[in-house]
């Protein structure tokens, strides 16, 4: 199982789309510093994650929700 999830920086008031098999830990590792991209914006919290039964599947729809049609997506579906 693998999770596409969305990351919300209350410091940088940002958002980072990502995908990990396991989300708590891997907000852990943005938390802690550990990702170069994500470590000027902590602290984040999730704020939404889908499920998907394989790893392409998840792939593939992180790099849609980062797209422009993403974005639109994001906007008017989850107010982001």
């Amino acid at each position: 199982m693998y999770f596409v999830y969305i990351l919300y920086s209350e410091k940088g008031t940002c958002y980072y789309v990502g995908m990990s098999r396991n989300v708590l830990q891997r907000l852990k590792t943005h938390n802690s510093g550990q990702v170069q991209s994500t470590k000027p914006y902590v602290p984040w919290r999730v704020v939404y994650t889908e499920t998907h039964s394989t790893q392409a599947e998840a792939r593939e729809r992180e790099k849609y929700l980062k797209s422009a049609a993403g974005r639109r997506w994001r906007k008017k579906h989850l107010g982001m």
